[in-house]
């Protein structure tokens, strides 16, 4: 067992099935708050599921920079894309 599936085993025993229901529920209430923020600016832009994907795009690229020191592949891997697929939205996100 490598120490990918040793770290996932690790979650898996932690988190159980019961748990998930439970993350989905806080992230879309947190989720519903930010869409009627977007909403509520009212400058005529459609467009929610966009910006708010761009988001959660960013936030989990930045986390998955952080965990990793700042090293693309490690982080590449940590989300399960492509170094060159990351560098890129990085690019479009404007992330450093």
């Amino acid at each position: 067992m490598n120490k990918r599936e040793q770290i996932r085993a690790v979650i898996r025993e932690e988190i159980d099935e019961t748990s998930f229901p439970l993350i989905e529920e806080i992230l879309e209430k947190r989720i519903d708050k930010v869409v009627t923020i977007l909403g509520c600016e009212g400058n005529g832009r459609d467009g929610v599921y966009d910006e708010v994907l761009s988001m959660v795009e960013k936030a989990l690229i930045k986390i998955a920079m952080r965990r990793s020191s700042n090293v693309k592949t490690a982080a590449a891997d940590f989300l399960g894309i492509n170094r060159n697929t990351l560098h890129t939205k990085m690019k479009k996100l404007k992330i450093r």
